[in-house]
Formats: C-alpha cells, sequence, structure tokens
C-alpha cells in the first residue's frame, strides 16, 4: 500500500487464520510466497489493548512458522537474492531470519532487521544488518541498556554499531526515532495525523513505509520521515492490517510539513 513490490515468505497452515492472511494479503497487492501445510497451524498475534492510552500487548503463538527452517530459506534463494531491500524479524528460528539475511546481503540488497519480539542477537546476525529498528524494549534486550531518554537511545545506538549494525534506527513511540549510522546521529520527532486510537501495528507501518521508501531510491533520512508518517497515520486507526495508509495519504501528511 506504500507502494512496494512486496513479496512475503513464511509457512501456513490449512485453516481459517491462513484464508484470512492471503485475503489480506491480496486486497494490499502482496505477492505471496508463503507454502501452506497440514501437519500444524498458522501462527497468530492475540493482542490486548489499553482503552485509554491505545498501548498494547501482544502474546505471539508462531504455529507452523516456527518451523522456518534454513532449507525453507534455501527454497527461496533466488527471489531473496534479487530484492532491493529485504526485511525479517524474530517471529521465526533465529538460524533461518541470519541464513536469509546472508542471502539477502550476498545478492546486494539493503537488509532490515525489526527484532521483535524482544531477544539476545548474536554478533554474527547483527553484522548481517544494514538497518536494525528495535523499540525502547527490544534495544535494552539487545544492548542492556534502558532506554527512556534520546540520550539513552543514542548510547544504545552506539552499542548495536560497535557490534556490527550499519545503522540503528532506535523507535521511541511518541516521541519519534534515533537514527544513528557512526557518522550522524539524528533525533527524527513523531509526526500527528490525529488522535491517537491504537498502537498495534506502528512498529510494523514504520518499517513498511521505511523499506518501501528504500526501494524506491530514497535517502536515509527521507525514509524514516516516510516510515515515520506511515506509521503516525496507523495509530489513528483500529487494527492492524487495517490501519495501514496508502501511499497517497502518506505523501498528503508529508506535504503538510
Amino acid at each position: 500500500m506504500a507502494g512496494g513490490d512486496v513479496g512475503f515468505i513464511t509457512k501456513l497452515g490449512l485453516d481459517p487464520f491462513a484464508d484470512m492472511a492471503l485475503a489480506t494479503w491480496a486486497r494490499a497487492g502482496v505477492t505471496s510466497l508463503a507454502t501452506q501445510h497440514a501437519d500444524s497451524y498458522t501462527g497468530a498475534a492475540y493482542i490486548f489493548i489499553e482503552e485509554h492510552t491505545g498501548n498494547n500487548a501482544i502474546i505471539i503463538s508462531p504455529g507452523i512458522a516456527a518451523t522456518i527452517s534454513v532449507a525453507d530459506i534455501d527454497a527461496r534463494a533466488e527471489i531473496i537474492g534479487a530484492a532491493k531491500v529485504f526485511v525479517t524479524q524474530l517471529e521465526q528460528p533465529l538460524d533461518a531470519a541470519e541464513h536469509a539475511l546472508g542471502m539477502a546481503r550476498a545478492g546486494g540488497a539493503i537488509t532490515i532487521l525489526n527484532p521483535a519480539p524482544a531477544a539476545a542477537l548474536a554478533d554474527s546476525m547483527l553484522a548481517l544488518c544494514d538497518y536494525v529498528t528495535p523499540n525502547e524494549t527490544e534495544t535494552e534486550a539487545l544492548t542492556g541498556i534502558p532506554v527512556v531518554t534520546v540520550a539513552d537511545a543514542t548510547r544504545a545506538a552506539e552499542a548495536l554499531l560497535a557490534r556490527g549494525v550499519k545503522a540503528a534506527i532506535i523507535t521511541l513511540g511518541e516521541n519519534g526515532c534515533l537514527y544513528h549510522d557512526g557518522r550522524t546521529a539524528v533525533h527524527v520527532p513523531a509526526m500527528s495525523a490525529g488522535p491517537v486510537l491504537e498502537t498495534t501495528g506502528a512498529g510494523d507501518a514504520f518499517n513498511g513505509g521505511f523499506a518501501a521508501a528504500l526501494a524506491q531510491g530514497m535517502t536515509p533520512m527521507d525514509a524514516i520521515r516516510f516510515g515515520t508518517a506511515t506509521a503516525a497515520i496507523s495509530v489513528t486507526r483500529r487494527g492492524t492490517a487495517p490501519s495501514m495508509p496508502a501511499r497517497s495519504e502518506i505523501e498528503a501528511l508529508l506535504a503538510r510539513g
């Protein structure tokens, strides 16, 4: 919806959640690269919303996605190797994610890791990442540094850079994000698109918008602003996939300055 040509690699069951996923991707113009299996169920996330703030807690039941293997990644080697931008996260086994990052890097893709849910990661995996995009909780899990202020985020970003990441983007919710590439550290404020109804999916919106913008040749800072605008719109709506804005909406918010 943000303008990217997206393929989604995963494993699904043969159940109503798989049907919902495939229909959602089709409506959004996403190419399914998923395989379907009868021996387990489609992964799902159970989301709890705090009514007064829109903040959320999420319980993940990974299902068949917990069996994604290095062999599954090898089966998609041609597609991964040809990608402009490759994005992954931590809702599948880490060895598969690390293998895919290495394959994408070898093919010349820009690599992005959204390290969610929070987990400790090996330096070998972080060194394959052009960008790592943790929130405050995930940043603390990776670095041991509690992130409360922008200064905290800067120290944490420096710790990630020291472990081999090319650039860190620490997302800070209503405080925007902190970008650090070892040469420049920039605090990018959040944008407002209206009252916040629900924050579920805001990180996904940011990462999707950011990745789409990079794929279209934007500079990192312009891509961060594009991702920030994508997230700002998403939190004004209920749900996750239904909250994701169209490119025209993102550009309209950016045009407001």
